[in-house]
C-alpha cells in the first residue's frame, strides 16, 4: 500500500490562510485538539506551555538533524495558555517536527525555559528514530515526532470485557515473549511474533494478555557494557512518550500509520476472547533528574510536570529521579487525555499502573485522602468499562495494599498475597491463617462490596524471580546487572529445595516441580483475578536474576526449546486452568439461596476445624455453589504426610478426588480415598468435587 492511498503527498493551499511565516501559509489551529492534527489541506499543531513567552514549530526532513524551517506561532494563534497553529502545504510524509519555548530560566523556581532545545510533543502519536532496537545514540537526547495518518478501521468491533473474577492474567513482555530462536516465530521480538503465539496462548487458556510498557522509551538510556555484554534499560519502565506506540516492537516500519500491527494485534486477541492490559508508567518520564536529559516536559512547564523541593530539584519517590506531579490539573488532564487515547483509538480493556501509589500523592508528596486524579479515572465516562488495576505502593515507601483509594472501581496487585502464599507454601510457620484469608479473596483487606472485584492475586511478577527460580535459589544473582549484587529486592521468602541454582538430582528436581504445581493449583483456586508471567507456565528460569531489568540476552529472553521447556508442568496448568474456568464457585461468590451451606467453610485435616495455630501448615476449604458446585481444596505445607476428613455432601452427592499433586501426574490419582479422608502426601495440594449419583469426576 503506497502513501498515495491515504492521503496526498503534498497538500494543496486553502483560501482559509490568514497569514505566511517560513513560506508556509498558516491560520489559527484546532485549539481543543492537542497534538498535530491533520486538516483538509495541512495540519494543525497545538500545544501548551502555562509559563512560555514564545513558541517555536521546528520541521525537519525526515531524518535530519537540523529544521528546515523554523515557524514562530504569531499571537494570533494563542488563546490562554495555548499555541494553535494549521500549516498548509505540508509533505505529510517527509516532515518531522518539534518545539521550541522561550521563558523564564529560574532553576531555584524550578523554571528552566531553554530556547534552543528542542522539545517533543507530549501528544505525539509516533515518535522518530526509534525502530531499530538497541541502535539509538544514548547521547542524542533530541526527539522528534511524526504526523500519523490513522487509517485504521475498528468497524462494528464490540470489546465483550472479561469479568474481573475470571480473569487469568498473563504478563509478557513483547519483545522478551518470542525474541529467542526457539520461539519459531516469523517475526520474533514483536506484536506480530505475540500474534502468531495466539494458538499457544488459547491452548494455555489464558483470557487476558498484560503488556509491559509498550509506550515509546528509550532502551539505550544508561547503556552500559557488563561483562563484555551491553546491557539495555530493556523493560520499558522509562517512558519518553505517552501516545504513542513503541515502534521497534513492530515487524516493518510504519511510516505516518504508526500503531497499526498493535491495533490489529489488539483486535486478534479480542476476536479471540482475550483481553489486552496496558501496564503504564505515570509516576515518572525518561527526563530524570536535573542530571538527566532535558527534551520534553522539562522546557514546556517543568515545575507543573514534577515534584519539586522548594530549592527546585526533583522528588524521587519513583526510584528512578523524577516524579510525575499527577494530581496538578493540567497534569491530570494529561493523563485522563492519555488514557481516553488508548481505549479509543486502541481499544484496550485495561491499565495496570506501575507504583500507583504516587498518582495519590499531592505535589509535596503528601498522601490525599481523595486523590483527585484516581476519583477522575474512576468516574471518566470513556473508561467506564476498562480495567483499573493499582500497584498499590512506591518506592518512597507509601504501602496501600487493602486501603488504595477506590470508589469500588480500583483493583489492587495484592502484595500481601505474594508474600503470605510464598511462606506458607514452602513451608513456614504462622502463615497458614494469612494463606487462607488470601485464597478466600483476602476478606481482611477488602470489604464485600469490594471483594469481587478487588484481588489480582499473583506469587510472581516481572519484578522479581520467576517461579521456577522461586524454588531454585535461596539467594538473588544478579552480578550480571552490574552492580555488585546490590539491585533487586532481598526479601524473596525462596527457598532452592537443598541445592542453590541448576540440579542433576532427581529428588531436587521432582520437588521443585511439585512446589510450582501447588503454587500454580492454590494460585487458581483463589477468589480474585489470577495473574502469572509469561514462561512460569514452562519453568522459565533468569538464573537466580530477580532484576532482569536490563538483560537483553538468555536470562530474560523466554526459551522455547527442549528441555527448558517442562511439558509436564505446561500440561497441568493448563489443565488447572480449565478446572478453574468449569468451577464458578472458586471465581466469586454465589448467590445466596434460602437454608443453603455457607459458600465458604473451613476443616484444617478435621470436619470442622477452623483454627490455626502457630505451627499448622495443613488447611483445607470448601467452596459451596449453593446446590450444584462442590470443590474442597487441601494444601500440605508440611514435609510430613497428613490426612483430610471432608464434609457431608447433601443426599445423593459424593466426593471425588480430582487432583493430587503427589504424583508424577496429579490427574491420574493413586491416592487411597475412602470418599471421605484422604491421605494428602508431604508439600503438595489435592482438589476434590462434589458428583452428583455419580463414583466418577466430572472434570477431565
Amino acid at each position: 500500500m503506497s502513501k498515495g492511498d491515504f492521503l496526498p503527498a503534498v497538500m494543496p493551499h486553502v483560501p482559509q490562510a490568514t497569514g505566511q511565516i517560513a513560506g508556509f501559509y498558516i491560520r489559527p489551529g484546532l485549539f481543543l485538539q492537542k497534538g498535530a492534527n491533520i486538516v483538509p489541506g495541512g495540519v494543525s499543531f497545538t500545544i501548551c506551555s502555562t509559563q512560555a513567552v514564545r513558541c517555536e514549530l521546528c520541521l525537519f526532513h525526515r531524518e535530519a538533524r537540523e529544521p528546515f524551517a523554523i515557524l514562530e506561532f504569531p499571537q494570533y494563534c494563542r488563546i490562554g495558555n495555548t499555541f494553535s497553529m494549521i500549516v498548509f502545504g505540508l509533505d505529510i510524509y517527509d516532515i518531522e517536527y518539534a518545539y521550541r519555548m522561550d521563558g523564564p530560566n529560574d532553576p531555584s523556581r524550578g523554571l528552566i525555559f531553554d530556547p534552543e532545545k528542542f522539545l517533543l510533543d507530549p501528544y505525539a502519536r509516533a515518535v522518530t528514530g526509534q525502530s531499530v532496537w538497541g541502535e539509538k545514540k544514548s547521547g542524542d537526547q533530541s526527539y522528534h515526532a511524526r504526523i500519523v495518518n490513522d487509517y485504521f478501521d475498528w468497524g462494528t468491533f464490540q470489546d465483550h470485557h472479561v469479568a474481573f473474577p475470571d480473569m487469568i492474567i498473563y504478563e509478557t513482555h513483547v519483545r522478551n515473549f518470542t525474541i529467542h530462536p526457539s520461539s519459531g516465530v516469523r517475526h520474533p521480538g514483536t506484536f506480530a511474533g505475540l500474534m502468531e503465539k495466539l494458538p499457544y496462548l488459547k491452548r494455555l487458556g489464558i483470557n487476558t494478555v498484560e503488556l509491559m510498557p509498550v509506550f515509546e522509551f528509550d532502551e539505550v538510556a544508561e547503556e552500559r557494557i557488563v561483562d563484555g555484554k551491553k546491557l539495555l534499560n530493556c523493560w520499558g519502565y522509562n517512558t519518553v512518550c505517552y501516545f504513542a506506540p513503541n515502534t521497534s516492537y513492530t515487524s516493518m516500519k510504519e511510516f505516518n500509520h504508526e500503531g497499526t500491527e498493535l491495533k490489529e494485534m489488539i483486535r486478534i486477541l479480542n476476536s479471540h476472547g482475550i483481553d489486552v492490559i496496558l501496564d503504564v508508567v505515570f509516576n515518572h518520564t525518561a527526563e530524570g533528574n536535573e542530571h538527566g536529559p532535558f527534551f520534553s516536559f522539562k522546557g514546556m512547564d517543568n515545575n507543573i510536570y514534577y515534584m519539586l523541593t522548594p530549592d527546585g530539584k526533583y522528588y524521587n519517590f519513583s526510584g528512578v529521579g523524577n516524579t510525575l506531579n499527577c494530581n496538578h490539573p493540567i497534569v491530570r488532564e494529561f493523563i485522563l487525555d492519555c488514557l481516553r487515547h488508548w481505549v479509543v483509538e486502541y481499544r484496550v480493556d485495561g491499565f495496570r499502573f506501575d507504583l500507583a501509589s504516587i498518582l495519590g500523592r499531592d505535589e509535596n508528596g503528601a498522601p490525599l485522602t481523595r486523590p483527585p486524579l484516581l476519583e477522575s479515572l474512576a468516574y471518566d465516562p470513556i473508561l467506564g468499562h476498562v480495567k483499573l488495576i493499582a500497584e498499590a505502593w512506591d518506592a518512597g515507601g507509601l504501602y496501600q495494599v487493602g486501603s488504595f483509594p477506590s470508589w469500588n472501581r480500583w483493583a489492587e496487585w495484592n502484595g500481601k498475597y505474594r508474600d503470605d502464599l510464598r511462606r506458607f507454601l514452602k513451608g513456614d510457620a504462622g502463615m497458614a491463617q494469612a494463606a487462607v484469608y488470601r485464597i478466600c479473596g483476602s476478606p481482611d483487606l477488602y470489604p464485600p462490596d469490594r471483594r469481587q472485584n478487588a484481588s489480582v492475586n499473583f506469587i510472581t511478577c516481572h519484578d522479581g524471580f520467576t517461579l521456577y527460580d522461586l524454588y531454585a535459589y535461596n539467594e538473588k544473582h544478579n552480578q550480571a546487572n552490574g552492580w555488585n549484587n546490590t539491585d533487586g529486592a532481598n526479601d524473596n521468602n525462596s527457598w532452592n529445595c537443598g541445592a542453590e541454582g541448576p540440579s542433576s538430582d532427581p529428588q531436587v528436581i521432582a520437588l521443585r516441580r511439585r512446589l510450582a504445581k501447588n503454587a500454580f493449583a492454590v494460585l487458581l483456586c483463589s477468589r480474585g483475578a489470577v495473574m502469572f508471567p509469561a514462561g512460569d507456565e514452562f519453568g522459565n528460569t533468569q538464573m537466580g536474576n530477580n532484576n532482569a531489568y536490563c538483560q537483553d540476552n538468555d536470562i530474560a529472553w523466554l526459551n522455547w526449546s527442549e528441555p527448558v521447556f517442562d511439558r509436564e508442568l505446561f500440561n497441568f496448568v493448563s489443565r488447572m486452568i480449565r478446572f478453574r474456568k468449569a468451577h464458578p464457585v472458586l471465581r466469586q461468590s454465589p448467590q445466596p439461596a434460602p437454608n443453603a451451606a455457607p459458600e465458604l467453610s473451613f476443616h484444617h485435616g478435621a470436619v470442622g476445624n477452623d483454627r490455626l495455630g502457630f505451627y499448622d501448615r495443613q488447611i483445607g476449604i470448601m467452596f459451596s455453589g449453593q446446590s450444584d458446585d462442590f470443590v474442597f481444596l487441601a494444601v500440605n505445607a508440611h514435609w510430613e504426610p497428613h490426612t483430610q476428613e471432608l464434609p457431608p455432601l447433601p443426599p445423593g452427592w459424593s466426593w471425588h478426588m480430582e487432583m493430587h499433586t503427589w504424583w508424577k501426574d496429579p490427574f491420574v490419582c493413586e491416592s487411597p480415598f475412602d470418599g471421605r479422608t484422604a491421605l494428602i502426601g508431604p508439600r503438595s495440594v489435592a482438589l476434590f468435587t462434589g458428583v452428583k449419583n455419580a463414583s466418577t469426576g466430572n472434570f477431565s
